[in-house]
């Protein structure tokens, strides 16, 4: 696990080798057969590997009791642990899609499969405290062992949560801690964060639609040896919207590429300072077509050059 550093020259070593391990295993990416693994990412802080598209539960799986939701959400997550998918991003916020994972993970024994990670949202030591036991009883996190991952969600009371979760990571109840934000607003606030080295991962939302964060913050994440999460793949399903009846190029072939799903995911896992994508969904067959993407060739830096005017040509 991620541990602080301890001189400017280890600062400076981690950094190098976050940066240069990032572009070498973009390069092996770029190589791998369409139908192979899942392409992965190392996470900066230790070294594991982490499959580079998860699945978000924002809405989608805020399913309550409703059997015929609850039926497609389970589905989508059998599914989803079928073809090597491991990260799976919920919150409290979500409604009940906290019970929902924990719930259709136990039924399907796949807890010791999956990268739980979770969030935490209200203000005050106590509160927060309450918050995350809650969220560990609701995710079933006993089924596996530690949380793998609690962020502070939307940056809410961030300061006094880091401090719980850097004595939870200590004591061994978490793996990992970072925030969170949905909007570029935040980001100054985000630079903050990442700059104090406080945090293993970063979560933050990037597309094609939404391009801030590869102004400075991907870059300082890649410095400071932090994992990225990318939230709002699609920006909320904007960027369908906007290519609704268009055709993929034909050129699109050259990096595996056969869905406008996978034409968007793909541009976001070609910049090497992303660690997973997670977009939303409770359909397995849009499961099949976002894993996808973490298959095959990523594109170089011409090909995404060429990827992003097509886009902005089109919209």
């Amino acid at each position: 696990m991620k541990s602080a550093p301890d001189s400017s020259a280890r600062r400076a070593l981690l950094r190098a080798a976050a940066v240069l391990g990032g572009l070498i295993l973009v390069d092996k990416l770029r190589s791998q057969p369409a139908h192979g693994p899942l392409l992965a990412r190392r996470i900066p802080g230790s070294g594991e590997m982490l499959p580079a598209v998860g699945l978000g539960t924002w809405q989608v799986f805020d399913v309550g009791g409703r059997e015929r939701e609850r039926a497609e959400a389970r589905e989508a997550l059998r599914r989803f642990v079928e073809l090597g998918g491991t990260v799976v991003d919920s919150s409290p916020m979500y409604g009940s899609s906290e019970s929902v994972v924990g719930d259709l993970a136990a039924g399907l024994g796949a807890h010791k499969k999956l990268f739980i990670a979770t969030k935490v949202w209200t203000s005050g030591r106590a509160a927060g405290i309450r918050q995350m036991e809650e969220s560990l009883r609701r995710m079933r996190v006993s089924l596996k062992g530690p949380l793998d991952l609690m962020q502070v969600h939307n940056l809410v009371d961030a300061d006094t949560h880091l401090v719980i979760l850097r004595e939870w990571k200590r004591e061994g109840r978490v793996r990992y801690v970072g925030v969170t934000h949905y909007h570029d607003g935040a980001y100054p606030e985000l630079a903050r964060y990442l700059k104090r080295g406080l945090v293993d991962f970063v979560q933050l939302n990037y597309s094609l639609a939404e391009r801030r964060a590869e102004e400075r913050l991907l870059r300082l994440a890649a410095e400071a040896g932090i994992g990225v999460i990318v939230n709002r793949p699609f920006a909320e399903g904007e960027l369908f919207s906007r290519v609704k009846g268009k055709p993929l190029p034909d050129w699109a072939g050259e990096i595996d590429c056969t869905s406008w799903a996978q034409y968007f995911l793909k541009w976001i896992l070609a910049h090497p300072a992303v660690t997973c994508a997670i977009p939303g969904t409770r359909n397995a067959k849009h499961i099949d077509d976002n894993l996808a993407a973490a298959r095959g060739r990523l594109p170089d830096e011409p090909m995404r050059k060429r990827m992003t005017g097509y886009f902005d040509r089109l919209s």
